[in-house]
C-alpha cells in the first residue's frame, strides 16, 4: 500500500464570537421516526470477559422508555459496532491486543432482532475500537495497532480480506498514554468527501480524501491518492471521539486526557478551531463519548474514572459555541451513550455497573432525569439504534 505524507496545520483558536449573522446559518434538522412508529430496534455491544455472550438486540419504546429483549449472538469483545444504512447488516469489532483482533459481519433481521454471523476478517492492528461503513467499505480504527484497516464489502454483506492498512507514526507528551499512535475514532465528514481519524497518541485529527468510486467489484482503494492533512490540537489532549452538528457546520471533539471539548467550524472542507471548554473538571483523564441532541441544541460528553457522569452543554445556534448547562452523575464507567431519534431519552452504557441507564431529557434545559428503567447487561460498552 502507498504511504501518505501528512502535513500538520496549527489549529487557530478564536476567543471571540464568530463574525456574521446566525440568520445565514442552516437550521439543524430534527430526526423523526415514521408516523406511528415509537419502537426502536437497539443493539448493544459488550466486553465478553464476564457473562456476556457478545451482541444483544432489544426493542426500545421511545415514548415511555421501556425495553424488551429480543435476541443475542456470540461474538468476542464486540466493543463497538455499526449497522448498515438499510439495517440488514451489522459490523462489529472484536477488540483484542493480539491476532484475535478482527472485524465481524453479521446479517440482521430487524423485525425479529436475530443475527447470523457471516464471517470474520483480521484487522492487522491490535485493539480495534471503532468501526464505520459507507456501504461499500468497512473501516476500523485500531487503538494499539496505531493504524486504520479498510475492508471491501461483498455483495452478500460479508467482509473481504483487508485491502489496505494505513499505519501512522509519532507520539505525544504523555509518556504512559501517548508513547505511540493510538487511533480511536474514524468518521466520514457530512459532505462524504473525507475520512477523519482521531489519533489519541499524537494529538492529531487526520484528514484523508475518500475515493467515491471504490467498491469490491472494481477493487479501487477506499482512499483517493494524493495529498492528505492532519489538524493538530493542544499537546497532551488525547483526541478520542468526534461528532458533527446536525447542520454539518460544526464538529466537536472530546479529548480523553485533557477532558476538554474542542469546537470546530467545518467550512470550505476544513476544520477551524473556535473554542475549548472543560468537560472533565476533576482531571480524571477518562473522557469517553460525545453526542448532540437531534435538534442540535445540546451537546453531551461522558467522563469516567472519577465523578463518572455526563457533562451537558448548550450550543449557540448562531456560532456553534458551547456553554455549560449541567452535569449528570451516572453509574460506573460510562464509556458510551446514545440519544433517541426523537430526543426524549439518553441511554448510558455503564460498563462497570453492568447496566444501561435510561435518562429522560428536558428539551428546554438539556438536563437529565433517571427514570429508573435500567437495562441489565454485563459490561455494556456500545449502544446503537438500527435504521
Amino acid at each position: 500500500m502507498k504511504r501518505y505524507l501528512f502535513k500538520t496545520f496549527t489549529a487557530i483558536c478564536v476567543s471571540g464570537i464568530i463574525a456574521g449573522s446566525c440568520a445565514s446559518k442552516k437550521k439543524p434538522q430534527m430526526e423523526t421516526t415514521e408516523k406511528g412508529e415509537k419502537e426502536l430496534t437497539m443493539l448493544v455491544g459488550t466486553y465478553t470477559s464476564g457473562t456476556s455472550k457478545g451482541i444483544y438486540s432489544f426493542r426500545f419504546d421511545e415514548e415511555n422508555g421501556t425495553t424488551t429483549p429480543l435476541s443475542e449472538v456470540e461474538v468476542e469483545n464486540p466493543s463497538y459496532l455499526t449497522p448498515s444504512a438499510d439495517g440488514k447488516f451489522i459490523y462489529a469489532v472484536s477488540e483484542f491486543n493480539d491476532e484475535r483482533a478482527a472485524a465481524n459481519a453479521l446479517a440482521f433481521d430487524k423485525e425479529k432482532g436475530t443475527f447470523q454471523l457471516l464471517n470474520t476478517q483480521k484487522t492487522g492492528g491490535e485493539d480495534p475500537c471503532y468501526i464505520i461503513t459507507n456501504g461499500n467499505y468497512v473501516v476500523t480504527a485500531n487503538y494499539s495497532g496505531g493504524n486504520i484497516t479498510f475492508f471491501p464489502i461483498a455483495k452478500d454483506g460479508s467482509l473481504l480480506p483487508a485491502s489496505d492498512i494505513l499505519t501512522f507514526s509519532g507520539s505525544g507528551p504523555d509518556k504512559e498514554r501517548q508513547e505511540k499512535p493510538h487511533l480511536h475514532c474514524v468518521r466520514i465528514t457530512p459532505d462524504g468527501k473525507y475520512l477523519l481519524a482521531d489519533n489519541l497518541g499524537t494529538d492529531k485529527i487526520h484528514k484523508m480524501t475518500i475515493n467515491p468510486n471504490a467498491n469490491a467489484e472494481n477493487k479501487e482503494p477506499f482512499l483517493a491518492e494524493g495529498y492528505h492533512a492532519a489538524y493538530s490540537v493542544e499537546a497532551g489532549s488525547g483526541p478520542r471521539h468526534l461528532t458533527f452538528s446536525p447542520s454539518g457546520e460544526y464538529a466537536y471533539l472530546i479529548n480523553e486526557l485533557s477532558g476538554t471539548v474542542i469546537a470546530f467550524e467545518y467550512k470550505n472542507e476544513n476544520l477551524r478551531e473556535i473554542q475549548t471548554i472543560v468537560a472533565d473538571t476533576v482531571g480524571a483523564k477518562g473522557s469517553g463519548d460525545i453526542h448532540i441532541s437531534p435538534d442540535g441544541k445540546f451537546l453531551y460528553a461522558s467522563n469516567r474514572l472519577k465523578a463518572d457522569g455526563v457533562a451537558i452543554f448548550r450550543i449557540d445556534s448562531c456560532n456553534g459555541m458551547l456553554t455549560k448547562a449541567g452535569y449528570q452523575l451516572t453509574g460506573i464507567h460510562p464509556r458510551n451513550f446514545i440519544i433517541t431519534p426523537n430526543g426524549k431519552y439518553l441511554l448510558v452504557a455503564c460498563r462497570d455497573s453492568n447496566v444501561i441507564q435510561v435518562y429522560e431529557r428536558n428539551i428546554d434545559t438539556g438536563l437529565l432525569t433517571d427514570i429508573h428503567k435500567d437495562i441489565e447487561v454485563d459490561k455494556p460498552v456500545c449502544i446503537k439504534f438500527v435504521p
